[in-house]
């Protein structure tokens, strides 16, 4: 069993990594770290893990756990880690945007991996350090890496995608309040987003040239999840599209190519992420979708760190999902 210890664990993400290093076979929670929270029970905060646990929140550290995740506020990861030496054995896996970027990605002795298992799975194995991508980058980038590992993004991509209220965190804001929110959908960040740092130096890295991606991000009137659609020209047939995309995945566990067209639905409280192709006058166009907390966030971060200790990929991630 290897010990865990979680830097913020009262927030949505945290909560999810709370639940997901509970039930993995290979995993004890040592301690979950809050400076907010300190010896209130964790099943206070989050009601569903009543009878699961009855550890408490604490200010305490132990810098010797196999393990540690950071799911902290973004540019509070590196902060934390400059005050709070943890062991060199110790595996770091990082849920902020602190070091996604390769300018961003050494610090402290440690080169920080971007953890895109569909993309630098052998990097991966052989750190003991992972930046954990955004989830709107997640599904971006896993709709885009076929079409830029074949050097076939030659125009611009644009995107539109919806996320759950979840996105947002726990924090309060106007836009995140239920009268808001319900019956309501709204754009934010137009061709802005903070997400588009880590997919561009992505595409730019696998094909070697950067084509132009327009993102437009919104916000939905439900809480979790990512539906997102991305469309550029394309030379080619709809069935050598499938073919490029089911070869490029066909050793990854959790990202998978639908014949049918797909719905949010059919991935929320799981790992995977769901992908289909629609082939329009020379526009392809890609539907990707996924749990933003899971597949999106924690998940993820689970995957990596299967993907560093050698155990199998899937391995506390088997999730029930739930259609209706």
């Amino acid at each position: 069993m290897k010990t865990v210890g979680i830097i913020g664990g009262s927030g949505y993400t945290g909560g999810e990594l709370l639940r997901l290093v509970l039930n993995h076979p290979a995993l004890e929670l040592n301690f979950v770290y809050s400076t907010t929270r300190p010896g209130f029970a964790i099943s206070d905060t989050h009601p569903d893990l009543l009878g699961t646990t009855s550890m408490n929140f604490t200010d305490q550290v132990n810098l010797e756990v196999d393990v540690v995740f950071l799911c902290l506020g973004h540019g509070n990861s590196s902060k934390f880690l400059e005050q709070k030496r943890f062991s060199d054995q110790t595996i770091i896996i990082d849920l902020s945007n602190d070091f996604r970027l390769s300018s961003d990605s050494e610090f402290m002795g440690r080169k920080f991996i971007y953890g895109l298992p569909e993309l630098n799975k052998e990097a991966i194995e052989q750190t003991n350090a992972i930046a954990n991508p955004g989830c709107f980058a997640t599904a971006i980038q896993l709709a885009l890496l076929p079409l830029a590992k074949e050097n076939k993004l030659s125009n611009s991509v644009h995107i539109n995608a919806t996320t759950g209220s979840t996105g947002a965190g726990v924090g309060l804001s106007a836009t995140a309040h239920f009268s808001w929110r319900n019956n309501n959908v709204s754009w934010y960040k137009p061709f802005t987003h903070q997400h588009l740092g880590e997919i561009n130096e992505t595409i730019e890295t696998l094909q070697g040239s950067k084509p132009q991606i327009h993102f437009l991000p919104h916000r939905g009137d439900f809480t979790r999840g990512i539906f997102a659609t991305a469309y550029t020209s394309y030379q080619g047939t709809l069935e050598e599209a499938k073919e490029l995309y089911k070869n490029y995945y066909a050793n990854d566990p959790f990202t998978h190519v639908s014949e049918q067209e797909i719905s949010l639905k059919q991935v929320i409280n799981s790992n995977n992420c769901f992908i289909h192709l629609h082939l329009h006058e020379g526009t392809l166009l890609v539907t990707s979708v996924i749990d933003n907390l899971i597949k999106g966030a924690s998940g993820q971060a689970i995957q990596n760190l299967n993907l560093i200790f050698g155990w199998e990929e899937k391995l506390g991630l088997n999730l029930k999902g739930s259609t209706f």
